[in-house]
């Protein structure tokens, strides 16, 4: 190995150190973490899980800090262009060579200690955001929680957001199991936030025996359509507001983040509530491309998430809609394709060219019709050729469909 890797390099070595891409479980992970001695004693450190909504509520929390003049990080994952997306400090992704210092620094203490690719990126970014001194700092779950590796730390606030199927192989086929496995970041007598509207029984149960001080959306805290006018949205939690302007993010997960800067003791303005519904943003959520036709790209990816986008779509104005479709095989085809059915005829099943992905053939053999495509590239191109000006065209199904989006449009501009 060279004395100085590139990012690229360290990322095609971290690839290669473990046999396999997941291995649920803390013990190697802590031990590595001890020996870096890293320390957040000087931030808030904020835990958030669950199915969906994770990266859009840390993106609001993130806005809602600087807002509130304190400084803030986020881990996130997986990322949709470049893998320096997963560390935000105030709002913007550090440069390459930070993480590749981060790398080193794991790598110095790893010893014989096997990590997977997760694993080593997760400690990095915790060497990373330690260094900076932050107010507060957020940690986004990869997978489940209970043996997630961000796990590791001991939050202030364990935040879930939402609990769908997702992950089953790994989770258990039931959103019991999925709660329970979420429920795992939460701390003994510790607070919460919790935003999953129908909260299964083993995640109150587990709330009920770590004496958690939970609160929960629906009853503490919420965000609403104005009775009067239903374009506008009023807050209620420890203050209350009405007036607000509509959000691109989904509704629940809005409230999350505002429970959170709320907990955070953030006195946030009724004009700076409305500023961060108004303007925070995440890429790969409901995102146009282009007009004429519209084009619009969404990561949603299980029953939870493409209901939703079900949901925003039949919002919007258009002649005829396309659907381009790629998606991991580990996936629940079906039952995430359902909502979708019955909006569009002209359907483009592409196949992911990743380890984990689907072939085109079985997304065509659940929509039953369509064309099918061996790159997403390729059948966004045929819709964009099919489609009239005023047409609207999705492009859904995974992170990596919508990062081969993104990356088709940013070489044509």
């Amino acid at each position: 190995m060279p004395a100085q890797k590139s990012l690229a390099e360290w990322l095609a070595y971290l690839e290669s150190i473990h046999p396999t891409t997941i291995e649920l479980g803390l013990e190697r992970v802590l031990e590595v973490y001890q020996r870096l001695n890293i320390d957040f004693s000087s931030s808030q450190v904020i835990i958030v899980g669950g199915t969906n909504g994770k990266g859009s509520t840390c993106a609001m929390v993130e806005q809602g800090c600087l807002l509130a003049g304190k400084t803030v990080g986020v881990y996130s994952s997986p990322h949709l262009m470049e893998y320096t997306e997963r560390v935000r400090v105030n709002g913007q992704s550090l440069n390459e060579q930070q993480h590749v210092d981060a790398f080193a620094q794991v790598e110095a203490v790893r010893a014989a200690t096997s990590l997977t690719y997760f694993e080593f990126g997760t400690l990095a970014a915790l060497c990373l955001l330690a260094q900076q001194g932050l107010d507060v700092v957020l940690l986004e779950v990869g997978l489940g929680g209970r043996l997630d590796a961000v796990n590791i730390v001991e939050p202030d606030l364990s935040v879930i957001t939402s609990i769908d199927l997702d992950h089953q192989d790994w989770l258990g086929g039931t959103r019991e199991k999925i709660a329970f496995e979420k429920a795992g970041i939460l701390r003994q007598g510790g607070p919460a936030i919790i935003s999953e509207p129908q909260p299964p029984q083993s995640l109150l149960q587990q709330i009920a025996d770590k004496q958690v001080q939970a609160l929960f959306q629906g009853q503490d805290f919420a965000l609403t359509p104005q009775p009067s006018n239903s374009q506008l949205l009023q807050w209620r939690g420890k203050q209350q507001f009405s007036q607000l302007p509509s959000t691109q993010l989904h509704p629940a997960n809005a409230a999350t983040a505002l429970a959170v800067l709320e907990w955070l003791q953030f006195e946030l303005s009724a004009s700076q509530v409305a500023q961060l519904l108004e303007n925070t943003r995440l890429s790969g959520r409901f995102q146009s491309l282009r007009q004429k036709p519209n084009l619009v790209i969404d990561v949603a990816h299980n029953p939870q998430s493409t209901g939703w986008l079900a949901e925003q779509i039949q919002q919007q104005h258009y002649a005829k809609l396309h659907l381009v479709v790629g998606m991991l095989a580990d996936k629940d085809i079906a039952a995430s394709l359902a909502p979708l059915l019955s909006l569009a005829d002209n359907w483009y099943c592409a196949s992911l060219t990743v380890p984990r992905g689907a072939k085109a053939s079985q997304l065509h053999a659940v929509i039953g019709n369509g064309e099918c495509f061996d790159l997403v590239g390729t059948a966004i191109e045929q819709a964009l050729f099919n489609a009239g000006e005023e047409d609207l065209i999705v492009v859904f199904g995974s992170f990596y469909t919508v990062s081969a989006a993104l990356t088709m449009h940013n070489n044509v501009d």
